[in-house]
């Protein structure tokens, strides 16, 4: 039977917090956990729209304030989510841009790498050890079919660039690194012996205010009519994140994308991705450089005696 939010075990007692959930996917996930019973924090930039979405969704909601194009405002944040509640079981890193109006974040990154990377790593090592300990906690990494189009691989010159802004391999390269992350901390979680399992999943194509930017004008048509024909409403492009988040089926490290049409649509099932995203090294080294540019350090506190040499998980906040 294909997988549907009728499948969302019941989320009674359970917190999750998802980031841009004030539209799109991020309102979708976001509602089906409410439904669900699970207490939901929409983590978003505006106030207002965040406020209307949970009235829109009704259930157990809070509303926090995260501008992830910001390290202060992560930082703010997680300390307000840590200040309001001893446990996470969910951590959904959804939120994004692509072609935004603006070339580097507030911190000095290219845009693309410093939204839907960098602020989602620093989050996550900032609110970490609130899940670590919590039994079925999971943290879901949502990445993108543009993953493939990641070229170039990643330095502080390419994380600092002016350029990118309309740019698909910078687009593609926050994607991959969202991946490279997501794998990276699932092997340091189970080297730890952490309760808590790390995912990712990505929503194939979807008409949602993600394609609001500025693309740029050769690729409009391409936009246009991928848009048309293979894309899929935000309820059916957030099955695999929701998916990935509450199936009990779908181990740690998992990757999850629609069946259908080049996995542009479809029912939520494991995905393919590039070998670029499979690369050990590149995971490593990633992570190195985001703690580096973040300040946000994954300390030593090993679950288990075993785990001491490793020292990879509970996030530090500085």
């Amino acid at each position: 039977m294909a997988w549907s939010p009728a499948h969302v075990p019941d989320q009674s007692g359970r917190t999750a917090l998802v980031t841009g959930a004030s539209a799109g996917i991020g309102l979708q996930t976001a509602q089906v956990l409410a439904a669900r019973g699970a207490h939901v924090v929409l983590a978003v930039r505006s106030l207002e729209r965040g406020r209307a979405a949970a009235a829109r969704i009704g259930g157990s909601t809070e509303v926090v304030r995260l501008d992830l194009a910001s390290l202060d405002s992560v930082r703010e944040a997680a300390e307000e989510v840590r200040e309001r509640h001893g446990r996470l079981d969910l951590l959904i890193n959804n939120a994004g841009v692509m072609f935004p109006p603006y070339r580097r974040t507030e911190d000095g990154f290219e845009a693309h790498l410093g939204v839907n990377h960098l602020g989602h790593f620093a989050l996550t090592g900032l609110l970490l050890d609130l899940m670590t300990s919590v039994p079925g906690s999971r943290i879901i990494t949502v990445a993108s079919l543009a993953h493939r189009a990641g070229f170039g691989g990643f330095g502080v010159d390419r994380a600092r660039a002016a350029t990118g802004r309309r740019s698909v391999t910078a687009y593609g390269r926050s994607k991959l690194a969202n991946l490279l992350f997501a794998r990276e901390l699932q092997h340091r979680l189970a080297t730890a012996g952490a309760a808590t399992a790390s995912l990712a999943a990505h929503p194939g194509l979807s008409p949602t205010g993600l394609w609001h930017g500025d693309p740029p004008a050769l690729l409009r048509p391409v936009v246009a009519a991928g848009l048309r024909w293979l894309a899929q409403p935000a309820e059916q492009a957030a099955l695999p994140t929701l998916r990935a988040a509450t199936d009990p089926g779908v181990p740690g490290g998992a990757y999850l994308g629609p069946s259908e049409r080049f996995e542009s649509r479809g029912v939520p099932v494991p995905a393919r991705s590039s070998r670029a995203s499979g690369d050990v090294a590149a995971q490593a080294e990633l992570w190195g450089l985001s703690e580096e540019l973040t300040g946000v350090r994954f300390v030593c506190a090993p679950a288990i005696p075993e785990a001491a040499a490793v020292c990879p998980v509970t996030g530090a906040r500085r």
